[in-house]
């Protein structure tokens, strides 16, 4: 990235950084994520178009995401991170309220895929490229904090959003979130900065506590094979943050409850990404990455088999909490694994195919259950793509343990 010449004699700056990415990941993500959940039901009911048509918004959105991920990475590595953030804050912005003026699906379709591309894409990897450049050591505690933006923000905007539903319809909800957004991401865009050109050296305890390096590999096959993990441990992930509320909803419960379930999830996802980061400082990035992933795959299938409201309040935290260290695990294996000159567009390429799993994750969801008039075939994809991403970062880990200096 460019750098600034910011000066060097506040390191405890840092910190603001990595909650200025957290609060932005948490308003922008929330949004594009998984925040549409709260509003299947209003739009199935004004317009009558089907739970397909509508998780599609969310799907175009995502491939928004992805595709602004690759160019916008780009762009960072040489405009700088303040410029990003402010393009992403006025597009997420801008764009969301005028969703509330929309009555047509491709309407809906062109804002959210622009909101991806501008806005989520242009900030997800560059943001969390920053946090990374800002601490030579530890920096999986770092960017565990700044992720777990994203978790209060996929929990706390469809909660809120329901609210705002219920008391507004879902067209003052919409222009709510979107002037909101504006208030809020505006002034935290202005608050990140790159590191001063001579970052601090770790020290030596510092370099007792990390974990020990991952040796190098080939840049064209980490880029490969952390693509097609992100892409299949995503398609998994996303099917209960899009599709959990509509599931609880059929058992003839009202949407603020099924947001809380969420909401519970999500929250118990914060404390989730912050021990995963920690974890990985521990063990290493794969070997954190392996665990969240196997915790997902083995939880996510268990939603259809509930049916009580007490009994999702009691296991969606549980499944919360593990899943969640799955992005930290992602996003700290690549910060070490992929050059540090180019981290910020590798990044983006990477993140690029998590959010196409989101997109394909979420619209298989509501295809299926347009299909089959239930989730069960549903969640049980999104059980078999876990598979698939573990047999791929349990290779990557054997790969990496081949390829170790044996111990003095």
């Amino acid at each position: 990235m460019r750098v600034p010449m910011v000066p060097a004699a506040h390191p405890a700056y840092r910190w603001i950084v990595v909650a200025s990415a957290a609060a932005m990941l948490a308003v922008v993500m929330g949004q594009l994520v998984n925040g549409l959940s709260a509003f299947f039901i209003p739009l199935e009911q004004e317009f009558g178009w089907s739970r397909g048509q509508i998780a599609l918004i969310n799907t175009i959105g995502l491939v928004g995401v992805a595709l602004g991920g690759i160019v916008m990475g780009r762009v960072a590595d040489r405009a700088g991170i303040r410029t990003v953030c402010l393009t992403a804050a006025l597009a997420v912005g801008l764009c969301v309220s005028a969703a509330a003026w929309a009555d047509r699906l491709w309407q809906f379709y062109l804002l959210f895929f622009l909101a991806g591309a501008l806005g989520a894409g242009a900030l997800f990897g560059p943001v969390i490229a920053a946090v990374g450049n800002w601490f030579p050591a530890g920096a999986g505690l770092a960017i565990g904090i700044a992720s777990a933006g994203q978790a209060i923000g996929q929990g706390g905007v469809p909660f809120v959003a329901a609210f705002l539903i219920e008391a507004l319809g879902w067209r003052g909800a919409m222009l709510a979130l979107g002037l909101a957004s504006l208030a809020a991401l505006l002034p935290l865009a202005l608050a990140m900065r790159e590191p001063p050109p001579a970052a601090p050296a770790a020290t030596p305890r510092q370099a007792a506590t990390a974990a020990a390096p991952v040796p190098d590999l080939p840049p064209g096959l980490v880029l490969v094979t952390l693509s097609a993990a992100v892409l299949f441990c995503c398609t998994c992930m996303a099917v209960p943050l899009m599709h959990l509320v509509p599931l609880i909803q059929g058992y003839c419960i009202s949407g603020s409850d099924a947001g809380g379930v969420l909401f519970v999830m999500l929250i118990a996802a914060i404390a989730g990404r912050v021990a995963f980061g920690k974890l990985a400082d521990m063990i290493g990035p794969i070997g954190a990455y392996l665990t969240a992933s196997l915790w997902q795959t083995v939880g996510v299938f268990t939603f259809t088999q509930i049916r009580d409201l007490s009994m999702f309040y009691l296991f969606a935290p549980i499944y919360g909490f593990g899943y969640a260290g799955v992005m930290t695990g992602v996003l700290v294996t690549a910060r070490a694994l992929v050059p540090a000159r180019h981290r910020a567009m590798h990044m983006g390429i990477i993140l690029a195919f998590g959010w196409l799993g989101h997109a394909l994750g979420g619209y298989q969801g509501g295809l299926f259950f347009d299909l089959t008039g239930s989730y069960t075939v549903s969640y049980a994809n999104a059980a078999v793509a876990g598979l698939v991403n573990l047999l791929i970062v349990g290779s990557l880990l054997t790969a990496v343990r081949h390829r170790a200096p044996a111990p003095a």
